[in-house]
């Protein structure tokens, strides 16, 4: 009988000190940003194939080929965290998915603002307003043909899918001979320059470089008129315990376009990829 009682005071004394332990231990993360800086890296999903915000050195290896305005924003945030900065390479369609699912910490991924993004994930300030607005890319034998909607309504569109602009189709076009969706913007310019489509709905600085790099292509003076709310390229994250998280990101989106860091990485990201002849 003392052995059988002496047994169950070991046992509860074993509980007793593994409850104490329990209690004693790690405190687990309040919110996305704890569980960033316990973690010690920050996970940024992008789709690295739109210079100059994010593209590929091809000669260089792992988390360096990265490059472009994009990564050194979000090398800046990394820093700024006092964490390691972890890029992950995604289709844009799971760029979307996966940092409104909370997969990812951040999506720098040249995201424009809009109305059904905003009720998916937390968006943050705008830190680039470069370029010259969204319009269409079609081929320069069609120069004249496509200059008003009506005009595009007749035509075969395309664009990428998840993207601002085919929000904007929605919302002006609405009807077209055939509307096509890529996984990737330079997908739609192919598929005008291969006569898949006619015109391929784009924002103007990105497809005036990529008509100057592979000939051919044109953008017409078209444009669409587009609201303030939609201009700006910004940072995603998830909707859910990211708000210290995205006080962070605005701090640093401001801290960059107040010391002149935004419009030098841009400048310097377009040079680069100059070099790697992705823009001409």
């Amino acid at each position: 009988m003392k052995n059988i009682k002496r047994s169950i005071c070991i046992l509860m004394l074993a509980v007793l000190m593994l409850a104490l332990s329990s209690c004693g231990g790690k405190k687990e993360p309040a919110n996305r940003l704890e569980e960033i800086i316990d973690r010690g890296y920050i996970e940024v999903c992008t789709e690295p194939y739109f210079a100059p915000n994010e593209f590929i050195d091809s000669s260089k290896s792992g988390q360096d080929q990265f490059v472009g305005y994009d990564m050194d924003l979000a090398k800046y945030i990394a820093d700024k965290i006092g964490v390691e900065l972890k890029i992950v390479p995604l289709e844009f369609t799971a760029v979307l998915a996966g940092i409104a699912e909370g997969k990812y910490d951040l999506a720098i991924s040249a995201l424009a603002y809009s109305p059904a993004r905003a009720e998916a994930m937390a968006m943050s300030k705008g830190y680039w307003f470069g370029g010259e607005g969204y319009g269409i890319l079609i081929r320069e034998e069609d120069a004249g043909k496509y200059e008003t909607i009506e005009d595009i309504q007749n035509a075969v569109v395309v664009t990428q899918s998840g993207s601002v602009q085919e929000a904007m189709y929605n919302l002006y076009v609405t009807k077209c001979k055939e509307f096509k969706l890529v996984s990737s913007m330079t997908d739609g310019y192919l598929a005008v320059a291969e006569g898949k489509a006619d015109c391929c709905i784009c924002s103007i600085g990105s497809a005036k470089l990529y008509a100057e790099a592979n000939g051919g292509l044109m953008c017409p003076d078209f444009r669409f008129d587009v609201s303030d709310e939609l201009t700006g390229t910004r940072i995603a994250a998830c909707l859910e315990g990211t708000d210290e998280l995205m006080e962070v990101v605005n701090k640093c989106i401001d801290e960059v376009i107040a010391s002149g860091d935004m419009q030098k990485w841009h400048d310097e990201a377009e040079a680069y990829a100059k070099t790697l002849g992705l823009m001409d």
